[in-house]
């Protein structure tokens, strides 16, 4: 994100940060998606979210369950969760009525601007149950 912050981009306020976390289980994963500069506190998010205690996934993990990498989580990446099994949250300052969010396109060396709302309806029609929550 320290690297984002150097650019210039059109839309700044709606620059995203995506987060690819599991629980210790490893049995559920999910992505947090919220602004740039909002740090999560991954175990207040969880008792939020009444959710068993969460680390991030590993890169392998990653790679296996989006084929993403390191630096490229996107919310686009949920198209390659072939089980439809991640959750995707979402923070509820990104999801607004006609609202944009900036997103990689499976790669960190580009950045797509689209409608929230539409990025959203292709995640459900693939399959992803998504949670609009408020994000300290």
């Amino acid at each position: 994100m320290a690297e984002v912050a150097q650019n210039e981009f059109s839309y700044p306020e709606i620059n995203a940060k995506n987060l690819f976390v599991r629980d210790h289980t490893r049995r559920d994963y999910y992505m947090i998606t919220v602004l740039g500069h909002k740090r999560v506190d991954l175990k207040a998010f969880r008792h939020a979210h009444g959710l068993r205690a969460l680390t991030f996934a590993t890169p392998e993990e990653l790679l296996e369950m989006l084929g993403l990498i390191l630096g490229a989580v996107t919310p686009f990446g949920l198209l390659n969760d072939q089980c439809a099994k991640i959750h995707l949250y979402i923070d509820s300052n990104l999801v607004k009525p006609n609202g944009l969010i900036d997103v990689h396109p499976n790669n960190n060396r580009a950045t797509l601007w689209l409608k929230t709302d539409d990025l959203l309806a292709l995640i459900r029609a693939h399959g992803n149950t998504i949670s609009v929550v408020d994000i300290p």
